[in-house]
């Protein structure tokens, strides 16, 4: 008789640990599954699914009004947020439903409770009481937006998690940060109506993205009416019969009324006892793990957001079915982390892949960057101010395609594709022999032949 009461215990039914699961258990693993919250975890249930559906929503209003540009005379069109908020929550049932019922067909165990690591083959099951001997625990338990930096009133503002289910539209919205989650909402709130403050303590949004794609995005958010105020912090916030103020470090003052704030997420491990088996996690609460996944106790692993690497759902996938490759399949995979298409959803989108212009001359020290902006085609008859923007940065030495940065409508779909040429290798001269297809904007891509006059940067210090 075995000494384990199964193969893979994983603590967190999100992303990655579903994936490692329904993968250990295809092997025949015996597998059991701990989720104190909901299954799908942060993406489908309080993240990127239900903030595209609102992505959606908020486009619907220029959709209107580009309309008569192509002869359509519209009725007066009226938004409720209660139906929209309704809709989601349905169809995040239906995923859950979905995730749960996948699970379950797989062979896996759920279990719908908080468990905790006791040694490194005891999981506690807190709503059970029951003790699980497992050969292997996985954790993948995610990570949580924060009310960060700490100011006077903090606790007045919301996270990314709360503004999933506002019960009403707030009029006048202030959103702290200037990463993918704070663009994204800024440019729902401002699709659907809000008067929205961007407020950000760098000079530009989306740090670490190319300088080109930082500028248009923000020149396009200030032409939406977005009312960028970078190179500032908040100082407190008060609540008042008007609203919240916030009182900005400048001295100035915006009155709102609502506060979201997204300055960054910390990994979901405080009370997992980690520290019984000697787990140290480093200073913003992340696992530190191997190429394998596999923490400093042989028997424990952990993928996704919670070890801080490249925090994107389709990364955590990636992680939780390396993981059950290498330790039930005999499969040793690594991920690689270093090439990774993701897209922004702002209004304009956003789809890279690769490196920025800068750290292109960084990394290879001589390049080529191909650069086109441009009017779409939709937008000559909508009359609408869209632009887009596109750019590949070449390594003139292997004439291999190493970043590629779109700006504009459909971003992501292009990025996705654009991925693929460039994870296999693909060089400017292939780029250049892919016949366009046209009518498009993704032509662009394929049809830029020169390329711009640019300067390495000097280095300073």
């Amino acid at each position: 008789m075995s000494e384990f009461d199964v193969d893979l215990f994983v603590i967190g039914a999100g992303s990655g640990g579903v994936r490692a699961a329904r993968i250990a258990a295809s092997y025949g693993a015996k597998v059991m599954v701990a989720e104190e919250y909901r299954v799908g975890g942060t993406c489908v249930i309080r993240g990127c699914v239900p903030k595209k559906l609102m992505v959606y929503a908020s486009r619907f209003p220029q959709e209107f009004e580009e309309a008569t540009g192509f002869g359509w005379t519209l009725g007066e069109a009226r938004f409720d947020w209660a139906t929209l908020i309704r809709n989601k929550d349905k169809e995040i049932d239906r995923l859950e439903g979905i995730y749960r019922t996948n699970l379950e067909r797989s062979g896996v165990e759920v279990v719908d409770s908080r468990a905790v690591i006791e040694d490194p083959h005891t999981v506690h099951v807190l709503k059970t009481g029951q003790r699980v001997r497992a050969r292997t625990i996985l954790v993948a338990v995610g990570a949580h937006p924060t009310l960060e930096p700490v100011v006077p009133g903090g606790e007045l503002g919301i996270t990314s998690n709360e503004v999933f289910h506002l019960k009403e539209q707030p009029r006048r919205i202030l959103i702290v940060g200037g990463g993918y989650i704070a663009v994204e909402f800024a440019g729902v709130f401002a699709g659907l109506g809000s008067e929205v403050t961007l407020l950000h303590r760098g000079d530009k949004l989306l740090r670490g993205f190319d300088e080109d794609v930082r500028d248009a995005l923000g020149a396009a958010y200030a032409q939406r009416g977005i009312n960028l105020a970078l190179g500032r912090t908040a100082s407190r916030f008060d609540r008042t019969p008007d609203g919240i103020v916030a009182t900005l470090s400048d001295g100035s003052v915006v009155t709102v009324d609502q506060v979201l704030v997204a300055t960054g997420r910390r990994p979901n491990t405080k009370g997992l006892g980690l520290e019984k088996v000697g787990i140290e996690v480093d200073e913003v609460g992340a696992i530190p793990v191997d190429a394998y996944s596999q923490t400093l106790i042989p028997s424990i692993y952990a993928v996704g957001d919670v070890t801080n690497r490249a925090n994107l759902t389709p990364i955590a996938i990636r992680e939780g079915h390396a993981f059950a490759d290498t330790v039930f399949g005999h499969k040793p995979t690594i991920v690689d982390h270093d090439l990774i298409p993701t897209a922004v959803f702002s209004s304009p989108e956003i789809g890279v892949i690769g490196c920025s212009e800068a750290a292109a001359w960084a990394r290879y020290g001589d390049i080529d960057v191909y650069r086109t902006a441009f009017r779409p085609m939709k937008a000559t008859l909508s009359g609408a101010h869209d632009r887009m923007l596109m750019k590949l940065i070449v390594d003139k030495a292997s004439d291999k395609v190493v970043g590629v940065h779109i700006v504009g409508h459909d971003a992501g779909e292009m990025i996705q594709l654009a991925g693929v040429a460039v994870t296999m290798g693909a060089t400017k001269a292939d780029f250049d022999r892919t016949v366009a297809v046209h009518p498009t904007a993704a032509e662009e891509l394929v049809t830029m032949r020169t390329p711009a006059v640019v300067k390495k940067p000097v280095a300073v210090g």
